[in-house]
């Protein structure tokens, strides 16, 4: 099939589509997809997923099940663990997680185990468009290669493109098809495929030059949020010190109307992107003999922050009654990265327990969107702990609250009643109009 036929296939909706990886990203671009008029493949390792999008469930807290009933019930959406049939889709979008190792390498082994199970049954006129995160030169240094071992050539029997997701789950201004796309491929053929394709489901689509110039839009988007919070995590501690509060100084400096963009200190960073992607370019830039000393530098004073968090609430505690870490009982509110989601991936919250726990406090948490925390990475001994259940004296049964994520939904005005100590590293209690003498801003 040639460029020309691929395109006549996407501006009829007559191409199949499928999309690698049913998780944050992935889920929701098939539900922009299939909800546009493309026949959509969802692909996961995972036959649980597949089998509960089957029932028209969701298993996102920001996902309505609604949404995947309706979607199912179109005929145009399904989820299947047989990787076997990604040779009867024209498009295939890969959505898969790439992490950093402990060392903080990148992690390709899920991006290159998906591109062998496309080479199997990869055929001339499809076109592989990866969105997962990486590095400058991954698409066509680590993905080309795999899907070209069968014989078929790069950008003439197949197509390869790169775009950048954009997901912010939680967010409600923007979805899926609202946020502008960006994409890029090393062919005007391939650019056009990927405009014509991303064009039926976003609203607007940006096209670059080359797959590595795609690649780096994405770095360069986070590796900015990564430094200016890295900046105000610096400020926040300078501030500490000098007794002046952060908050205020960040909401006044809001009001200049020009060269000027809030960032918040916080408790350390969390998810998928900010935590990883400015050390998959500073990994790539060794390479080429250069140092990232400022993107590194920011990465050490974000990391550095959960510690510094654990040492604002032993001072509190010795000054609220004398009574230090040791056998203090914490109750961590909020625990998701993020707030108003059910998302653990990198959440700081997840360090600071096991700080907590080191320095012989007995920790428990409360999170309405984290019942339970799930099996991670790096914190694979938390996993099954549960949530405590909510009553409006809970903070009574603790010497401090720590709130660790702002969600939304959280009863701040009874935390402060009730609680002898709140250390509070998001702003919460003030936000809520309840700030007071036993809240410390960390």
């Amino acid at each position: 099939m040639t460029s020309g036929e691929l395109i006549r296939k996407l501006t009829d909706r007559s191409a199949r589509v499928g999309v690698v990886g049913l998780g944050y990203v992935g889920l929701p671009f098939c539900m922009a997809a299939a909800g546009k008029g493309l026949s959509t493949t969802g692909f996961d390792i995972d036959p649980d997923k597949c089998a509960a999008l089957a029932a028209g469930r969701s298993y996102f807290e920001h996902i309505d099940d609604a949404l995947v009933a309706q979607t199912v019930a179109t005929g145009r959406f399904e989820a299947t663990a047989d990787f076997s049939r990604m040779g009867e889709m024209d498009v295939i979008v890969i959505c898969v997680p790439t992490p950093l190792t402990r060392h903080r390498e990148p992690d390709l082994s899920y991006l290159v185990r998906t591109g062998e199970d496309i080479a199997r049954s990869l055929r001339p006129g499809q076109m592989v468009i990866l969105e997962s995160t990486t590095y400058p030169g991954t698409t066509e240094e680590v993905l080309r290669p795999i899907l070209e071992r069968p014989g078929l050539a790069a950008h003439e029997d197949f197509f390869l493109a790169f775009s950048p997701e954009r997901e912010d789950p939680g967010n409600g201004a923007f979805t899926t098809s609202t946020i502008p796309k960006v994409v890029g491929a090393d062919t005007e053929a391939e650019r056009r495929i990927a405009e014509v394709f991303y064009s039926i489901f976003i609203d607007k689509v940006v096209v670059v030059s080359s797959t590595r110039t795609a690649e780096m839009v994405k770095l360069k988007e986070n590796i900015f949020r990564s430094v200016n919070i890295a900046l105000a995590n610096e400020m926040k501690i300078v501030c500490e010190a000098m007794d002046i509060d952060i908050w205020e100084v960040i909401a006044a400096a809001s009001t200049k109307p020009f060269g000027y963009m809030p960032f918040y200190p916080g408790p350390g960073l969390g998810g998928h992107c900010i935590p990883i992607d400015p050390f998959y370019l500073t990994w790539k830039a060794r390479e080429y003999d250069i140092s990232t000393r400022f993107i590194e530098l920011a990465g050490e004073i974000n990391s550095a922050m959960p510690q510094r968090v654990v040492e604002r609430l032993a001072q509190a505690l010795d000054a609220h009654g004398g009574k230090g870490l040791n056998g203090a009982k914490v109750l961590i509110a909020g625990i998701a990265y993020k707030k108003n989601v059910d998302d653990m991936r990198e959440s700081p919250a997840l360090k600071i327990i096991e700080l907590l726990e080191r320095r012989g406090a007995r920790v428990a948490y409360f999170d309405p969107f984290v019942p339970v925390i799930p099996q991670t990475r790096e914190h694979a001994e938390l996993a099954g702990w549960k949530s405590v259940a909510w009553r409006a004296d809970l903070a009574a049964d603790y010497d401090a609250v720590l709130i660790v994520t702002d969600h939304d939904n959280v009863d701040y005005a009874a935390l402060v009643a009730h609680a002898l100590l709140i250390v509070d590293t998001r702003n919460a209690c003030r936000k809520a109009g309840v700030a007071g003498g036993k809240v410390v801003q960390a």
